[in-house]
């Protein structure tokens, strides 16, 4: 049975106002992103704290599991549970039969690893890894009830129970992690924490939904909810492909010291691509949806996003590349440092990245998805390829590839993406080279300031105090000497105001 109304309709949403629609999606977003920020912090301060208790090589054994269980996740029925977003009225028979495929789904994938996890374990020359699957296994439990509850509050615009449980889930997380480095845990502590986080998401959600929700295993009449959620998981599978195949490559041919020192680099550079971009994504799909049928707006408004993007992402990206030393030093200590060199070319690689993942939802906006597609598997050939070839020359190698990859899958999904949205190579450079040319120029500045304090002896947290300060004055006087009118942009956009006459449909970033 279902304790809240069964006749979860489209009705009621339909007669609600726009005002009060309006004032919903934006408690909505107030809720989602704030408790994202606070549950990020919370996070990261506990990720910093047992990244200098433990070892390098516990976290190379972690992220071989990862890559295992990142395969499995993509099956776990996430976006069949999705589905149920879309639809335009519920019945409570349909959200026992998502019920249902979750838990089938859920309970195979878990059966799959832990019966599995030996093959895994042999592959990377690991007995460790068995165990630490097995055990990871529960995660997979656990999602069934968090989808669905999710979902159906994300129906309803229902973000604020969702953050308080999040945050909630976010500090059981952060104490289990610090608890158990603290009493000597080793790699179990990266296994015990998401585990904490999962199950105090699950019972928190299916508490504050009140979705007490019997499972169905008939599954007639389901097709809509197979059909949508096929389709998020075949466009899911070359992406984990493209962004798992270094781990899975290396974790065969390295020892796990050395790919944990890879794997943290690789997680500190990627923070602003995988923490910052997809929430401006998550807002850019609906702004060019509403501008789809203007192709000059759209145009425009993906080039503006691309320019001002660079303005913050580049000095980011350049800054983090000549003060990964100071930085690894301050954040994670000396056992860290030989994180150093992977940092710096992962970390100027990640500015055509972040341009690249920019176009998915213009291509969604324009009703072609498929474009995205068929650059998600480019990428999929193209970055194992790359790691393939850089791992004879070690994981340095494969930090080169980075750079190598990442250069060429942009140039690639700019080329198939042209035709629709109308934006050339040409555009996309004009576009990067107001917030890249002075990031460069900071950067060989503070490069070579770098080089000299560290003659002095300063520690660590002093020197990395006054390369930032030295960069983020260089980098303002750059912009205020050559980029003038794109740092009165960005300053327009953070006082959210617009530019005279500037068209208010057309902003998207």
């Amino acid at each position: 049975m279902v304790s809240e109304s069964a006749e979860i309709k489209g009705s009621d949403e339909q007669k609600e106002s726009a005002g009060a629609f309006g004032d919903r999606v934006r408690s909505a977003v107030i809720w989602r992103s704030g408790s994202q920020i606070l549950a990020q912090i919370i996070t990261w301060a506990s990720t910093l704290l047992v990244i200098r208790l433990l070892n390098p090589a516990d976290y190379g054994l972690f992220a071989m599991t990862q890559v295992v269980i990142s395969f499995l996740a993509f099956l776990n029925g996430w976006g069949f549970a999705s589905a149920l977003v879309q639809s335009d009225s519920l019945d409570p028979f349909r959200i026992r039969q998502a019920f249902g495929l979750l838990l089938l789904l859920n309970a195979l994938l878990a059966a799959i690893q832990f019966f599995g996890a030996p093959v895994a374990a042999a592959y990377y020359g690991q007995p460790m890894v068995a165990e630490l699957l097995r055990v990871q296994a529960l995660i997979f439990l656990a999602t069934p009830f968090i989808a669905l509850p999710e979902v159906m509050m994300a129906r309803k615009l229902d973000f604020r129970r969702q953050a308080i449980v999040n945050l909630a889930a976010a500090l059981a997380g952060a104490g289990t992690a610090l608890g158990c480095a603290l009493a000597g845990f080793g790699v179990w502590t990266l296994v015990y924490a998401p585990i904490a986080l999962f199950w105090t998401r699950a019972i928190g959600l299916t508490l504050v939904a009140r979705l007490l929700v019997w499972p169905s295993f008939n599954f007639k009449g389901c097709g809509q909810i197979i059909g949508f959620g096929s389709a998020i998981l075949f466009s899911q599978l070359f992406w984990l492909v493209q962004s798992q195949s270094d781990v899975f490559i290396a974790g065969r041919r390295f020892e796990p010291h050395a790919l944990g020192l890879y794997a943290e680099a690789l997680f500190l550079a990627q923070i602003f691509m995988a923490k910052f971009v997809p929430p401006l994504n998550e807002v850019a799909f609906p702004a060019y949806s509403r501008i789809k049928d203007d192709p000059a707006a759209v145009r425009w408004g993906l080039i503006k996003t691309i320019r001002l993007l660079m303005l913050i992402a580049a000095p980011f990206y350049c800054g983090l590349a000549v003060t990964a030393a100071p930085i690894v030093e301050t954040l994670f200590g000396m056992k860290w440092i030989g994180m150093v060199p992977y940092i710096q070319l992962i970390a100027l690689a990640l500015i055509f990245m972040t341009v690249q993942i920019l176009f998915a939802p213009v291509n969604s906006a324009l009703g072609r998805p498929s474009v995205s597609m068929r650059a998600a598997l480019c990428g999929a050939i193209l970055f194992p390829a790359a790691f393939l070839i850089g791992a004879q020359w070690g994981l340095i190698g494969m930090a080169w590839a980075w750079l190598v990859a990442a250069p060429l899958l942009l140039l690639v999904t700019a080329r198939l993406s042209a035709p629709l949205n109308g934006v050339s190579l040409a555009d996309i450079g004009r576009a990067m080279l107001p917030g890249l040319v002075p990031a460069l120029v900071m950067a060989i500045a503070v490069g070579f300031a770098g080089q000299a304090i560290a003659q002095i002896g300063l520690a660590a947290p002093i020197r990395l105090a006054l390369l930032v300060a030295l960069g983020a004055f260089l980098y303002g006087m750059l912009l205020w000497l050559l980029e003038r009118e794109a740092l009165a942009e960005v300053m327009r956009l953070v006082l959210r105001r617009r530019a005279s006459g500037e068209p208010a449909d057309n902003v998207v970033a």
